[in-house]
């Protein structure tokens, strides 16, 4: 009877070990590795854009447009001049996707501001130039004044050289021109003298000229090397330098605009983030603009 009794125990125990190795398989089965899911790469930025218009704020947008080309090699941005007037033009009209200006649109004559959306990307200064035979370091505003509106028509009565000046200007659709004559010369009307097209153009020209001045940003003197020929005036000892313009102590200076006709999308929206984000802040300053962030004063 005993014996029987143990048979009976172990045959039983032998069951549920087996019911639970097959259990445990089971069990095993049911928790299998769920399905990864699966990456979604962002689409690839392909198509063309075209900014124009600020010859002021080129040299960045070229840089940012190279730089963003390198990530974005399928897609292409064009970057031309032709002045801030023109550059609003243009994108009012819908010739180009964005509108580099130094001025904001509503004060551009002409411009219907309520179809663009404004993008501040920078701030730029903008400095007297002089060829450097004029023999002059500094000058004060109303000094300035009297020499764009042809008052004072000879270095020599500034205390420099006895050199006949020579003013050189951008036409009137230039924004730097704008700019210079609101917070330079107070909005007087410039004397009748050479002109030129382009930032650059302006930047060859007084090298070339004796006794000339004109108005350059920033950025186009931004280092040593491209000083040379060129003499950058301080007005009322003051320098054109970015601590002196994030204080408004030097007035000369503009926001630089990117202005889209509505809200952007696609390719436009990309570049402009990447225009306004972290990774071109070291490039902004190095080429003689001042990030917006470090602007104590501000202008509408």
């Amino acid at each position: 009877m005993k014996k029987k009794s143990l048979k009976l125990m172990v045959a039983a125990l032998a069951v549920a070990m087996t019911t639970g190795i097959f259990t445990g398989c089971a069990g095993k089965k049911e928790a299998a590795k769920p399905t990864p899911t699966p990456v979604v790469k962002e689409a690839a930025l392909t198509g063309a854009i075209t900014a124009a218009g600020s010859t002021a704020v080129q040299p960045l947008a070229e840089l940012g447009a190279k730089n963003f080309l390198v990530k974005n090699p399928g897609a292409t941005v064009n970057v031309q001049g032709g002045g801030s007037g023109t550059g609003l033009k243009l994108v009012l009209e819908g010739s180009v996707e964005i509108g580099n200006s130094d001025i904001f649109a509503k004060d551009k004559e002409g411009i219907d501001a309520a179809a663009l959306v404004d993008h501040k990307v920078c701030v730029i200064g903008i400095a007297a130039v002089t060829n450097p035979k004029a023999k002059v370091e500094s000058l004060t505003k109303q000094q300035l004044i009297d020499i764009f509106t042809g008052k004072i028509k000879n270095w020599k009565e500034v205390g420099g050289a006895d050199i006949a000046i020579t003013i050189i200007n951008r036409p009137a659709s230039s924004g730097t021109r704008a700019t210079f004559k609101e917070f330079g010369l107070n909005k007087k009307e410039e004397a009748t003298g050479l002109t030129q097209d382009s930032s650059g153009a302006v930047k060859q020209a007084v090298k070339q000229t004796d006794g000339a001045i004109s108005y350059l940003a920033l950025s186009y003197f931004a280092d040593v090397a491209n000083k040379e020929g060129l003499n950058v005036l301080k007005i009322d000892g003051i320098e054109a330098n970015a601590e002196n313009i994030t204080t408004d102590k030097y007035k000369i200076w503009a926001y630089e605009h990117m202005y889209t006709k509505g809200e952007p999308t696609g390719l436009t929206k990309a570049y402009l983030d990447y225009m306004v984000g972290s990774e071109m802040s070291p490039s902004i300053t190095k080429l003689g603009y001042v990030p917006i962030a470090d602007m104590k004063a501000q202008r509408e």
